[in-house]
């Protein structure tokens, strides 16, 4: 029971202190992406993740990091804690060895936030090419934790895009999508952020 506490606690500790250091790297780092159709090309990172959610490699030489959104203000030390209803949507497709997410995140409110870490984990460990936005760090050998935010209530959704590569080309994988930490909400429907997805290695599109 103290190991699981423990556990519990780092990684809550972990979630934070990405956000933290997206909130410290400015609105920048975080911008808000338009909330779009998908592109649907295999293993191409789609217009609605927008420039400051691609890997510094695929940016164009000099290319601003992205527009930024006014920050949402810090609740007061003695007020009541937020609440705020935060979405995950988005689809992944699986082919010959490689995955390709793109999680759509939302918050329907009533309170703003300043951020949001966002939680992706394999069935599969990936091997080789794992393509992650700046703001993203690997937690553990098959788990991704995604900077998100600021999100504000009923606002412009933000896009997150990784790509993955698995040994031996499975012929299914499981995706779990979730929110490691909630920037300090309260959020009484988390049904809309917790997604265990099964993949099969089809090439098809599998909608969360």
């Amino acid at each position: 029971m103290t190991l699981m506490y423990a556990t519990r606690t780092v990684r809550r500790g972990l979630a934070a202190a990405v956000a933290a250091v997206a909130l410290a790297a400015g609105p920048a780092s975080g911008a808000a992406a338009p909330a779009g159709p998908f592109d649907d090309t295999v293993g191409a990172l789609p217009d609605t993740a927008g420039p400051w959610l691609r890997p510094a490699a695929d940016r164009e030489p000099g290319a601003a990091p992205g527009p930024a959104d006014p920050e949402p203000a810090a609740p007061a030390a003695d007020t009541v804690a937020p609440e705020a209803d935060i979405a995950h949507h988005g689809r992944i497709t699986l082919d010959d060895g490689r995955l390709d997410l793109v999680v759509v995140s939302r918050n329907h409110g009533p309170s703003s936030l300043r951020g949001v870490t966002l939680r992706v984990e394999l069935s599969t460990a990936p091997t080789g090419e794992l393509r992650m936005p700046e703001q993203c760090l690997r937690e553990a050998e098959r788990v991704v934790l995604c900077a998100v935010g600021p999100l504000h209530a009923d606002g412009t959704g933000r896009t997150t895009v990784l790509s993955a590569t698995a040994p031996d080309a499975p012929s299914e994988m499981t995706v779990r999508v979730s929110t490691a930490w909630s920037g300090g909400a309260t959020d009484r429907n988390p049904g809309n952020d917790e997604h265990r997805v099964l993949v099969l290695a089809t090439g098809d599109p599998y909608v969360f």
